[in-house]
């Protein structure tokens, strides 16, 4: 197809960009058509859809092991390697084409990219990698980048049993994969399993099984990551390192982004990240990789693998030297042989070999021969004794293998006894006579024999995904819910350490805290059994966890707030209790979550207790700073100490103008006290500066919230936000107990509005030679985090006034004015209004 003129487009971009989906609607809209896939298993996916538009009639499969081909075929579905070489078709794509820098297979694919073309239109599909070597490669292409429909963000490391439904689990091993498969079998009650060896036949009846929520869960190879579409919502690695066939290394951001781009379906966002498999140290992608597969950003690629791809036969020596020969192109080089190249030099060295290679029919038979894949991975050696019997069959007599050779063979293989392994094995050799059968010259009667192997490879396959259901898929049998559901004192009960409650063997749900949860995977009528199951095989179990509560450290509990109210007090990270208004502020009700209503009076009394103890030692301590600056209070003159009743009462925060009086009648000796004790006296506010940190915020809020009664709010501030976009929805007072100054629809933290304020009269100072009027340092609006429209407004709520001209110039009003447009700061009403009488001021 070399030297047709057509419209050359290389389409890149990320997963999820419907890349593939552009191409068969373009090829569909010409008379004929052909692309070529990665993934057999990818063909024959795009095949079975291309049918359903234009008829079986009209579409081929070609693969090296399946071959549909209809009289009337327009649209040729192949592998890269299966490609026809003598059509010409209206249009061709070539998908995935950065695999152009595979080590073994990237020269077919640099082959199709450089000379595959459509008569009148050509598609290169592949990542953004690619483009400066499309430009330089192929300078008249036409570069289209298209972005990926949804997000895709990283979720960090997850326990196997934290991970959510709708997960693929990632690893590159055959072992590791099954061992993955058998761990979800036991905490999730199954797992399908997808490899790039499994036949079509296997690999869809596997995915049918996660498709149709069968089970959640699905345990591949890398296979996944070459464009097969599945409905996965996370996709998580259990490894990120592999072996290529050369060398264990690990996965550059590029590869990992091709597979993590799985998760996520068109417009529904997708997450990625590891999974924890007990060790100490969750395993981690690192931060570079990380925001690397978020943004879709990797290093272009440089070169890609080349081979010549015009061999010369006349003669076994010139055929040699034409494969080794090198590149003009300094992007293109020559890697290590590929085996059908390490076969054919091994074969060279045979005196036998070397006599009937002669001749261009005999060499390009023998060139053929060597082109048959190892699918059974025994290496160069082992596999080019294969090569070398059926290259002396096809050089003597007719030319075409014995057919009791492939009988005696299939005869072998026709034998679904044995595991999994064996059945899989069984299948790769399957592969290799599929293979064989579909080289119509080979043998004398090719479409016969391409019926058995296809034949013998379904039943290995039908037997193969029964043995995957049968150790990977657990499903409840009618025994076990009639045991559940009788009192029997012979059933053992467990409890893992991620809180999976076994019963017999049989997982029946999980247990949080004292909250049991059934097994999601059960039916609605199993759930009651389940639940009453629950309720009697638990009681002992609930005894223990309620002394472990009981006898707990501090450091086993925690505040369990995100703007939800009400907040959530939490042992070991299981929601047990929650706050609710007390006699005040500081002295909110605990109340025990209904889960506990399975405990003794006596035990929940106990709890009950610990908690409160609890709550009262943490509360003391996030409130420490505003403890502290009550403490100074009989030091101080009594305008100060009137200027720390309002501090405390507004837990931490007040704006300047309303306490200006008290400022001015500060001694020396007060103010060095007050700064001593975190008292920040600022251009807008006055501010305890150590109540500000994030832990101490969120939990002022969460009282503020409880003593308030207010129903919701927003979330605390992320930790080092120094600026927000105010929430509308808020309740009044939300971000002035945050410790933000509000300014129109922006909130300042106060410490930085404060920071932000005296740099500019220092900078309005030292400009002052220049005018009146200056421009504040540029990285202030960045260090805030603000835009220029927001920023404009903070800097008029500082006194401050635009100046004529061009220039972002700003010059000095007066004195700032409390631009505060939201409700002012809880005062003398304020829930908190009695917190400085408790402290003592």
């Amino acid at each position: 197809m070399t030297g047709l003129r057509s419209q050359l487009t290389a389409v890149l971009g990320p997963t999820n960009t419907g890349k593939t989906h552009l191409a068969i609607d373009r090829m569909c809209g010409h008379a004929s058509g052909m692309i070529g896939f990665p993934l057999r298993l990818l063909a024959r996916e795009v095949y079975d859809r291309v049918v359903k538009i234009k008829g079986a009639a009209q579409v081929a499969l070609v693969t090296g092991e399946e071959k549909i081909v209809p009289a009337g075929a327009r649209y040729f579905l192949c592998t890269a390697e299966s490609m026809p070489t003598d059509r010409a078709p209206a249009f061709v794509a070539i998908d995935e084409a950065q695999m152009g820098a595979d080590p073994e297979r990237g020269h077919v694919f640099t082959d199709r990219l450089l000379h595959s073309r459509g008569t009148a239109e050509t598609m290169i599909l592949g990542s953004e990698t690619l483009r400066p070597l499309i430009r330089r490669l192929l300078p008249d292409a036409e570069i289209v980048n298209r972005p990926r429909f949804s997000t895709l963000s990283y979720s960090g490391a997850k326990k196997l049993s934290r991970l959510p439904p709708r997960t693929a689990l990632v690893a590159f091993t055959t072992e590791d994969v099954y061992a993955l498969a058998e761990m979800l079998r036991r905490h999730k009650g199954g797992a399908a399993v997808v490899m790039g060896g499994l036949s079509p036949r296997t690999r869809n009846a596997q995915v049918e099984m996660f498709q149709s929520g069968e089970v959640d869960y699905l345990v591949a190879t890398d296979a996944i990551g070459m464009g097969l579409n599945m409905d996965i919502a996370h996709v998580a690695f259990a490894s990120l390192a592999k072996y290529d066939g050369r060398r264990h290394r690990k996965l550059t951001a590029a590869e990992l982004a091709q597979i993590a781009g799985r998760a996520g379906r068109h417009q529904r966002d997708g997450s990625f990240g590891t999974v924890q498999l007990g060790q100490a140290d969750g395993l981690l992608l690192d931060p570079e990789n990380v925001e690397a597969i978020e943004g879709h950003h990797f290093p272009p690629l440089t070169s890609l693998f080349w081979r010549n791809a015009r061999l010369d036969f006349h003669s076994l020596h010139r055929l040699m030297m034409s494969l080794d020969a090198r590149a003009t192109a300094p992007e293109l080089h020559r890697g290590d042989d590929a085996i059908d190249v390490a076969v054919l030099k091994k074969l060279a060295g045979e005196p036998w070999v070397m006599e009937r290679a002669r001749g261009v029919p005999a060499l390009q038979r023998l060139w053929a021969a060597c082109g048959l894949p190892d699918y059974r991975r025994t290496g160069v050696d082992q596999h080019a004794k294969l090569v070398s019997r059926i290259y002396r069959h096809l050089s003597e007599g007719s030319g075409h293998l014995p057919p009791e050779w492939l009988r005696s063979e299939l005869a072998i293989l026709d034998n679904v006894a044995g595991d999994i392994a064996t059945l899989s094995d069984r299948i790769a050799a399957a592969r290799t006579w599929t293979y064989v059968a579909h080289r119509a010259d080979w043998l004398a009667d090719a479409a016969g024999w391409a019926e058995r192997t296809r034949a013998v490879e379904d039943k290995l396959s039908d037997a193969l995904h029964a043995r995957l259901m049968q150790r990977f898929v657990d499903r409840r049998t009618a025994v076990l819910l009639r045991d559940l559901s009788v009192k029997d004192p012979h059933l053992r009960v467990e409890v893992d350490p991620d809180g999976t409650v076994v019963v017999d063997g049989a997982i029946i749900g999980t247990l949080a805290g004292f909250r049991f949860t059934p097994d999601p995977s059960a039916r609605a009528g199993e759930k009651k059994m389940l639940l009453a199951a629950a309720e009697r095989r638990l009681a002992r179990e609930y005894a223990t966890r309620a002394a472990a509560l009981a006898g707990a450290t501090d450091s086993d509990f925690a505040l369990g707030f995100d703007g939800g109210m009400p907040p959530r007090l939490l042992w070991r990270g299981a929601r047990i209790a929650s706050l609710r208004r007390g006699k005040d502020a500081l002295h909110p009700r605990v109340e025990l979550d209904r889960s506990l209503e399975a405990l003794t009076p006596a035990d929940r009394a106990k709890a009950q207790a610990r908690l409160e103890t609890w709550l009262a030692a943490a509360t003391a301590h996030h409130l420490s700073a505003l403890t502290r600056v009550a403490a100074l209070a009989p030091q101080l003159s009594a305008p100060a100490r009137g200027l720390v009743v309002q501090l405390v009462e507004t837990m931490g925060s007040l704006t300047r103008a309303s306490v200006d009086p008290l400022i001015h009648s500060l001694t020396q000796a007060d103010r060095r006290a007050l700064h001593k004790g975190g008292v920040r006296l600022g251009v807008t506010h006055v501010f305890v500066a150590h109540a500000l940190k994030p832990e101490a915020t969120r939990w002022r809020l969460a009282l503020w919230g409880v003593a308030a009664q207010v129903a919701a709010m927003p979330a605390p501030p992320a930790p080092g936000r120094v600026s927000l976009t105010v929430n509308p929805d808020a309740p009044p007072g939300f971000y002035e107990v945050a410790g933000y100054w509000r300014v129109e629809g922006s909130a300042v933290r106060v410490d930085m509005a404060d920071r932000l304020a005296r740099a500019l009269h220092e900078q309005r100072l030292r400009d002052k030679a220049g005018g009146n009027a200056f421009v504040p340092d540029a990285p202030w609006a960045a260090t805030l985090g603000l835009q220029p429209p927001a920023f404009r407004r903070v800097m008029r709520a500082l006194g401050f006034r635009a100046a004529p001209g061009e220039t972002p110039a700003f010059a000095w009003r007066g004195a700032p004015r409390d631009k505060t447009t939201g409700d002012a700061a809880p005062a003398s009403a304020s829930p908190f209004a009695g917190l400085a009488g408790l402290m003592g001021v």
